[in-house]
C-alpha cells in the first residue's frame, strides 16, 4: 500500500501535531516522576484524555518513583498485560489490578 500524497503544508501540520503530543506525554510522565500527579488520577482520566490513552503502560509504570525497567517488566508479566499495550487499551479489571499494584 502506497503512502497518500500530502502537501508540504499537510506534512507541517502533522509534524506540529506529533510534536505537541510528544511534549504533552513527556510533561505527563515528568509530573508523575516528580509526584505532581498520581498514577491513580491519571488512570481515572484515561477515558477522556487522548494523551493518556495513547501513553504506553510501560512508560507510566516506569515513571512511578522507585520502579525501574526490571520491576515494570515483572509487574506487567504478573498482571498479564503485554508490554506494548497502551493505557487506552486496558480493560476495567486490568486498570484496577494495575492501580492496586501501584498503590
Amino acid at each position: 500500500m502506497a503512502f497518500p500524497v500530502t502537501t508540504p503544508q499537510q506534512r507541517a501540520q502533522a509534524l506540529a501535531k506529533a510534536t505537541a503530543a510528544r511534549k504533552a506525554r513527556s510533561t505527563l510522565l515528568s509530573d508523575i516522576r516528580t509526584g505532581q500527579r498520581d498514577p491513580a488520577t491519571v488512570l481515572a482520566q484515561a477515558d477522556t484524555d487522548e494523551i493518556i490513552k495513547r501513553t504506553k503502560v510501560t512508560a507510566l509504570i516506569r515513571a512511578v518513583p522507585g520502579i525501574g525497567t526490571v520491576k515494570a517488566t515483572r509487574l506487567l508479566e504478573q498482571l498479564s498485560i503485554p508490554a506494548t499495550r497502551r493505557i487506552g487499551g486496558l480493560g476495567p479489571s486490568q486498570r484496577q489490578a494495575l492501580l492496586d499494584a501501584l498503590t
